[in-house]
């Protein structure tokens, strides 16, 4: 469902229009939908032993 709801803001909507569209959202599982694609988009370096 995160990639549904980045789908929609990329593409314009607004929270309330994704709400309306997907009733079974909440305003908090958008916020956590933005929250997990934030920790995705980070670059880490992982430092794997010899």
């Amino acid at each position: 469902m995160v990639s549904v709801v980045l789908d929609n803001l990329a593409a314009g909507l607004l929270v309330d229009e994704i709400l309306t569209s997907y009733p079974a959202l909440t305003r908090e599982a958008i916020q956590a939908a933005f929250a997990y694609a934030a920790e995705l988009a980070r670059e880490r370096i992982v430092l794997m032993p010899a």
